[in-house]
């Protein structure tokens, strides 16, 4: 099944699919066709007018809309701001912590999702780590069980970056809600690829540059507009800060909504680049195109696991995800470092990864694009493997 009218319309949409196969959405993606002209017709425009010229301008803060239609928010709720550390960090970094406080967290979550809490550490807060029985395994029974009267955060990321465990975001949210901790979701391993909504969570950071097949550094913030007033910008700058005609004012007042988190001039070419993969994203439909890479995961592990592979996460379900990471046990084929220098000799793109054991694992990331075909053709490729 394709999404595209024709074979025609997906390679001009996707040029790289012409000679390549692209499986590391789930790492930094390729740039659609579409996402790509928007930027560089906005960068040749900037050779002959303000890079803030009226009509990028009007595009810019229109991202906001399309950015919440996505999510579920407001657009007064988003912030336009990448990568997805900055955000993060600006949750950890705002809030009103005393000593005592808890937040609750996973060790084994991608770096930017874990640094920024576990550094809260020097201000006295006391980080309680998750520790689920497999990679990534967040369940709402797990977090439950680590909440404490002292939690005043929850962070968790939605899919799992190794494992491409996929939370469950709405039962976690609502429990969190309910007993009055705040919830932070690192949202870049879902958005774009999977239905992410924020009806019950506070705090949002995605850059654009996997599933969302934007460019890196460009990406969004949501915060709830009930907890603005809690989360004080840790950026200030002549953006976020009331400054009439650029004067700096005795008393810091901070604009309304989004902009209270943007310190200074917006990177407006990724942006519009952003807008452009959300837009065609939109287009296809969240819905539609969860399904497909939820066939091509199907796909791929039913043509791995007769070569002796295994894989992290789920195969169906809710909680599987359009992350497909695979394994050998040693001694049964070629190592996966061998297997995936093979692959990429083919013009053939997954990820190489390694968990903290330092066990290599291959990641296969395709998206809506990509086609049973490709993943055919994976699959002879490996088997070939010498």
């Amino acid at each position: 099944m394709s999404l595209f009218s024709s074979e025609a319309e997906r390679l001009a949409e996707f040029p790289i699919a012409q000679e390549s196969i692209f499986l590391a959405h789930a790492g930094v993606t390729i740039l659609p066709q579409r996402v790509t002209k928007v930027m560089q017709d906005y960068l040749q425009e900037a050779c002959l007018r303000m890079q803030e010229y009226p009509e990028a301008w009007k595009a810019t803060n229109e991202t906001r809309a399309v950015a919440a239609k996505m999510i579920g928010a407001k657009a007064s709720e988003i912030s336009l701001l990448g990568p997805t550390s900055l955000g993060l960090s600006l949750v950890a970094n705002g809030l009103d912590w005393q000593p005592g406080d808890e937040v609750v967290c996973y060790q084994d979550d991608y770096p930017a999702n874990v640094y920024p809490w576990t550094d809260l550490v020097r201000r006295g807060v006391v980080v309680r780590l998750l520790k689920p029985e497999l990679p990534g395994a967040i369940t709402p029974e797990l977090v439950e069980a680590a909440l404490t009267p002292k939690t005043k955060l929850v962070a968790l990321a939605s899919c799992h970056f190794l494992s491409g465990y996929r939370i469950e975001i709405d039962v976690i949210g609502q429990m969190l809600r309910a007993r009055g901790v705040l919830f932070c979701l690192d949202a870049i391993q879902t958005l774009g690829a999977f239905e992410t909504r924020v009806d019950h969570v506070d705090f949002l950071s995605a850059d654009s540059h996997k599933w969302m097949l934007g460019p890196m550094a460009a990406g969004i913030v949501y915060v709830r507009e009930e907890v603005q007033e809690r989360l004080r910008p840790t950026l200030l700058g002549s953006w976020n800060v009331q400054s009439p005609n650029f004067i700096a004012q005795p008393e810091i007042a901070f604009e309304r909504g989004g902009r209270r988190y943007e310190p200074g001039v917006l990177n407006i070419v990724g942006i519009l680049g952003m807008k452009a993969g959300l837009e065609l994203l939109l287009e296809k439909g969240i819905p539609q195109v969860s399904e497909q890479l939820l066939r091509l995961k199907a796909r791929l592990m039913a043509g791995l696991e007769p070569l002796g592979f295994r894989f992290l996460g789920p195969a169906t379900g809710t909680n599987a995800s359009g992350i497909s990471t695979a394994y050998r046990l040693p001694g049964t084929g070629p190592a996966e470092d061998k297997v995936y220098e093979h692959l990429t000799a083919q013009r053939i793109s997954p990820s190489l990864r390694y968990d903290r054991a330092g066990r290599a694992h291959l990641r296969f990331s395709p998206h809506f694009y990509n086609t049973e075909a490709e993943m055919d053709r994976v699959i002879e490729q490996i088997a070939a493997c010498p």
